[in-house]
């Protein structure tokens, strides 16, 4: 078993599309069900597979359904160069805080505009790949 992706219902498709675009993901594709929904595919250039997708469905009461949902984080590669590029491109990502103390992770964090808040995260160059299993043992 993996995750294959994560899937957020947006309340206007044509809004959220840039805001994802200018934080670097690529449409994939579309599926049109047939009673007015879309659903766009997205992930980060050079990603093996999908890792987004965003589902409009017009009348459906509310894009929150449940309330257990907390943020989805994004690896940078660089968090400055990232903020500048998103700040450039209108959006309005946080200031960068230290989580694990001054040799841990960088993060700064930015919200959708449906709400759905992203955490970006840079992590020090011995941990290119994040949290692992060797970080609990």
């Amino acid at each position: 078993m993996k995750t294959l992706f994560v899937s957020y219902r947006v309340t206007d498709l044509d809004r959220s599309l840039p805001f994802y675009a200018a934080l670097g993901y690529v449409e994939l594709g579309r599926v049109e069900p047939g009673d007015g929904s879309r659903l766009v595919i997205l992930s980060f250039p050079g990603e093996p597979a999908v890792s987004l997708e965003l589902v409009h469905r017009p009348g459906s009461e509310s894009v929150y359904v449940g309330t257990g949902f907390d943020h989805l984080a994004i690896q940078a590669d660089t968090l400055a160069d990232t903020l500048e590029r998103l700040t450039d491109a209108g959006l309005e990502p946080g200031p960068v805080q230290y989580p694990g103390g001054p040799h841990g992770p960088k993060t700064s964090w930015l919200t959708d505009p449906d709400g759905y808040r992203i955490e970006l995260v840079e992590w020090p160059p011995d941990r290119p790949d994040g949290i692992t299993a060797a970080d609990f043992s």
